[in-house]
């Protein structure tokens, strides 16, 4: 009987040991972003399984933006650490990837009689939260699913994020579901603030 007992926790002892090992062993989630030795970014694949913020239609961000005559969608995806990250602390973690996907429109197909709906991806670029870069952050342009190539730090894109982006350089004053978060953990830049301020008076 003794050696009977002996024996089952000796097997318990191992079952927990190698439970522990398995915890112990556990990877840490893959980084959104990729880097490739020559700085350049890997294409993000899977970044449509990531986190959906929101989506424009027509935006420009540029006073002297004129009228256009193609429509086109602007759809954002955000990696799910960096969306799970923000929920609890309203903050952007390091290695946070945004994804601007942009998509043309169309109005007539199908069924569809009124309205716009969308086509063929036309464009990705990435927006990415890392300490190599001067800034903190920088952008990625992509062709088709190739490597991303890095814009200037002092591109207009890095430039108008600096200036207007609402939390942490991010345009979070057009994801809904976020900029509520921003403003309870009072993360909302003071400029997007004293900006937002004058609007509504």
């Amino acid at each position: 009987m003794k050696l009977h007992i002996l024996g089952m926790s000796a097997g318990v002892a191992v079952a927990v040991s190698l439970a522990g090992g398995a915890i112990s062993q556990a990877q840490p989630p893959k980084p959104a972003a990729t880097f490739l030795p020559d700085g350049r970014m890997a294409f993000p694949s899977d970044y449509r399984t990531w986190v959906y913020l929101s989506s424009g239609m027509d935006m420009a961000y540029g006073e002297n933006a004129g009228p256009t005559n193609a429509h086109v969608f602007d759809n954002v995806f955000v990696d799910r650490v960096a969306y799970a990250h923000f929920e609890k602390s309203g903050r952007w973690p390091e290695g946070a990837v945004f994804v601007l996907e942009i998509r043309g429109a169309a109005a007539e197909g199908s069924i569809n009689k009124r309205g716009h709906f969308q086509t063929n991806r036309l464009a990705t670029e990435l927006h990415v939260k890392d300490k190599r870069f001067k800034s903190g952050w920088a952008f990625f342009a992509f062709r088709g699913e190739g490597p991303g190539i890095e814009f200037p730090q002092t591109s207009d894109c890095n430039a108008c994020h600096e200036k207007h982006g609402a939390s942490d350089t991010t345009f979070v004053q057009f994801y809904p579901t976020l900029l509520p978060i921003a403003r309870a953990n009072g993360t909302l830049d003071t400029t997007y603030l004293a900006t937002e301020n004058a609007a509504v008076k």
